[in-house]
């Protein structure tokens, strides 16, 4: 397996196709690029503008080119030395639209009997497969007895509203009622509400609209992956991505098969736990690096904000317990939206309980009208559920994790303590089997749907630690925890992806970066949010502090922006509105709360003051953190547009255009020999990201050494060295604010590694004129970090060559 030096993430859609990639791909390699780095290519739903929600998986997507276009691409690749990552979805697949699958078109048409049914993970033993497509009878203005009058048969098709379902042969006749033919098939149009209850397929989360898919099956993987496979074949993949990993029923196997078939680079889309690692007997080179954008981004968050922001939090009425938040949001997505997979599973326990009875503390388990109270038996599961350390345990390897979760859970619920010990002991008994395997792939979205999708915007004391892979809990990284994290990289997974942002971030790195510097001056904050509520507050206090952070963070904004993303933060967080049940009265306040704000001339130069307070500090944090992912242990990946100051929120406002013509201008000037300014423009950053790229592409990194700085600002510097010979020295600020109080890099130095020839800064050209202290050499970083907050010291011998400097 060959390592890449770096990847380059691009969201493929109707926006932006094959040609248009094709047509980025010298301005990624003049940037120092080593592999291109995709969304999803196979054929996607009608209309996708991501590409997760395949619908065949045997044919290119030919809304971004089709297999001509892709071609086209990898040739163009070829020609300038870059390699292709590709982004695959083995867990599921899109049925939202029946005609657009045929392999689930022909599952509705011919049941179980239908060589596609074996893809699909549906339970036949109830009769036919309920499809929550039709209104709820408590929707506005329908209902599904009405839906169900209007069917007819068109194209000897059933036909409901825009959509088309298939017809079993022999189950129609011209003149027949089509409410009878309905009744005749493999399948029943049932209420949307009725799939938390009542749906016989594994899904991707809680959406219906997305059917898992049984890789385990070796005929269905064959299937899956035989497009992706003849590329690899050809040596047109040098990389997959593969998402979701955790949802599949023995992700060991399926990646030790897909290893058998694949010798190139794999990367899973697995999140780690704080402390967690991947299983040792996984065959990929590691994760995409969440667990780096925690250690990384944490190492400029000031400790000492945690207290003053708390305090602001609890006297708005923030929870600040985010375990008791976690719990009770992991608890309601077991309970509510994940309960038909929560019986599913129940269903498979020895010797059940199945009475409904009341749980100590009424909102345990809250009637919410989905359905009847969960058995005793659906209560110890999803208890269970809610109590894993990390997203899942992977029996018979991870058995503490596992250990943990039935621990947890017992503690908690000591009066369902013999039903967890028998699922326990069932589960440990036969750690492939379907009870263990079913608990474990669940586990996972109970924490994706407790965690990331609701109680993030619940806990919003600091919404910088609100990330995937985050822990709110935490803050801050100290500088030796991460060496001692960076280094285990090294040692043990030195290949695996390092990012910032991706398509899936809560909020952009640079985002992140700004709110950093509040926790340098939390009263500062804290006395204007406290302002800022006074005049102009959200009537829900969650999403009230995570509004006023946003817009500190992302400043400036559009209304519009902001309209769009607190409308998701407040749906998400299911307080006062949520997807299900939207409020319309509190989503009318949401919606006219941007303009409010920003029409308000005073209270807008307010906002706009803080943020000129901060700001020049967040740029510092910004180019600080980008140059340690871009040189520290791992493959680093950039995702589309962040060489420029990027200020996204959440998906889909992370996904909007980029301006690429403004970046290559921008790489034009650089090449000339242009040291921009730090300013809004942005240029700064790309000219970091550009020399530690060209630098890892021509001289790959291997070795890492923490540098420990002397002096009195000692603690505001983080330094280590890479390479072979350590030749390569990284050095960063952190904490600039606090820096600046107490009078800057006066006294401080950076010890450099011993040895023959100069030091060269890459970014400003300047060789460094080290001294001799206490026998080592050592690099004044009143020097060095002047004018850049940043440093990228390279080693200069009679046998070193210069780095490729376009």
């Amino acid at each position: 397996m060959d390592t890449l030096a770096s990847t380059y993430r691009l969201q493929l859609g109707p926006g932006r196709t094959f040609a248009d990639a094709a047509g980025l791909v010298d301005y990624l390699h003049r940037l120092g690029v080593d592999a291109l780095y995709v969304s999803p290519v196979l054929t996607a739903a009608p209309g996708s503008e991501h590409g997760y929600d395949v619908v065949d998986p045997s044919r290119v997507s030919s809304v971004l080119g089709g297999e001509e276009g892709r071609t086209a691409l990898i040739t163009r690749l070829r020609k300038s030395g870059l390699g292709f990552v590709v982004d695959i979805v083995p867990n599921h697949m899109s049925v939202a639209v029946p005609a657009a699958n045929p392999w689930w078109w022909d599952v509705l048409r011919a049941g179980p009997d239908s060589p596609y049914a074996r893809c699909f993970d549906i339970d036949w033993t109830h009769g036919p497969i309920p499809l929550p497509v039709l209104p709820d009878d408590g929707d506005e203005g329908d209902s599904g007895a009405a839906a169900l009058d209007g069917l007819t048969i068109v194209d000897d098709c059933l036909s409901c509203g825009d959509q088309r379902f298939p017809l079993a042969p022999g189950t129609y006749t011209p003149g027949d009622d089509p409410a009878e033919v309905h009744q005749r098939q493999h399948y029943r149009l049932v209420p949307w509400r009725s799939a938390a209850t009542d749906l016989r397929y594994r899904r991707f989360f809680d959406i219906s609209g997305l059917a898992a898919v049984r890789v385990e099956d070796p005929d269905v993987f064959t299937a899956t992956h035989a497009e992706i496979l003849r590329w690899a074949e050809r040596g047109e993949a040098d990389g997959l991505r593969v998402d979701h990993v955790d949802g599949l029923s023995d992700p060991g196997g399926y990646l030790r098969r897909l290893r058998d078939s694949y010798d190139g680079w794999i990367v899973v889309e697995k999140i780690l736990a704080p402390g967690e690692t991947p299983p040792a007997s996984w065959p990929v080179a590691g994760t995409t690096g969440y667990d780096a954008l925690r250690e990384v981004c944490g190492l400029f968050i000031d400790p000492e904000g945690e207290r003053p922001l708390t305090d602001l939090a609890d006297t708005l009425g923030v929870p600040t317990d985010t375990g008791a938040v976690e719990t009770e949001c992991r608890r309601t997505a077991a309970t509510t939206l994940l309960r038909v997979e929560v019986r599913r599973i129940a269903a498979l326990v020895d010797d059940q309980d199945d009475d409904a009875v009341e749980e100590p503390g009424a909102e345990a388990v809250a009637d919410d009208g989905a359905g009847p109270r969960l058995s005793r038996t659906e209560q110890a599961v999803a208890e269970l559920l809610t109590r894993f350390p990390g997203y899942r345990s992977y029996l018979p390897e991870g058995e503490a994790d596992w250990a943990e979760a039935v621990a947890r859970a017992r503690s908690a619920r000591p009066d369902l303590s013999s039903l967890l010990a028998r699922i326990d002991g069932q589960a440990r008994a036969d750690s492939g089997g379907e009870l263990a395997r079913r608990i474990q792939q669940t586990s996972g979205t109970v924490v994706a749907k407790g965690t990331e999708d609701t109680a993030l915007y619940r806990s919003t004391r600091f919404i910088a630690l609100n990330e995937v892979g985050g822990d709110p809990d935490r803050f801050g990284v100290s500088v030796a925890e991460f060496h001692a994290a960076a280094a285990r990289r090294e040692a043990s997974w030195p290949c695996a992806m390092t990012t910032l942002s991706t398509h899936d971030t809560k909020r952009s790195e640079d985002v992140r970066a700004r709110l950093a510097v509040l926790t340098e001056i939390p009263a500062e904050f804290a006395a204007a949010e406290r302002d800022w509520t006074e005049q102009c507050g959200l009537g829900e206090p969650s999403l009230n502090l995570l509004a006023w952070q946003t817009l500190v963070g992302a400043w400036p904004i559009s209304a519009a922006r902001l309209r769009g993303y607190l409308l998701k933060a407040a749906r998400e967080a299911k307080l006062r509105t949520s997807w299900l049940a939207p409020d319309a009265d509190f989503e009318k306040e949401i919606r006219s709360w941007p303009e409010r704000v920003l029409s308000d001339a005073s209270l807008a130069d307010d906002v706009a003051a803080l943020v000129a307070r901060v700001r020049e500090a967040g740029w510092s944090n910004a180019l600080g953190q980008k140059l340690i992912q871009l040189t520290a242990p791992g493959v680093p990946d950039l995702y589309q547009g962040t060489e420029l100051w990027d200020l996204s929120l959440v998906d889909p406002d992370n996904r909007r255009p980029v301006d690429f013509a403004t970046r290559m201008m921008i790489l034009e000037r650089l090449e000339s020999g242009w040291l921009p300014p730090i300013d809004a423009a942005g240029a700064v950053k790309l000219h970091v990201v550009r020399q530690a790229l060209l630098l890892r592409r021509d001289h790959p990194m291997r070795g890492y050494r923490p540098l420990t700085p002397t002096g009195p600002a000692a603690a505001h510097a983080v330094a280590f060295a890479r390479g072979p010979a350590l030749d390569v020295v990284t050095i960063a600020t952190r904490l600039p604010l606090r820096l600046a109080d107490s009078g800057g890099w006066r006294g401080t130095a950076v010890p450099l590694p011993s040895g023959p020839g100069t030091w060269n800064d890459l970014l400003t050209g300047r060789t460094i004129a080290p001294e001799r202290t206490d026998g080592f050499t050592t690099a004044a970083l009143a020097e060095v970090l002047d004018p850049y907050p940043v440093a990228l010291l390279v080693r200069r011998t009679a046998d070193t060559a210069e780095p490729r400097r376009p």
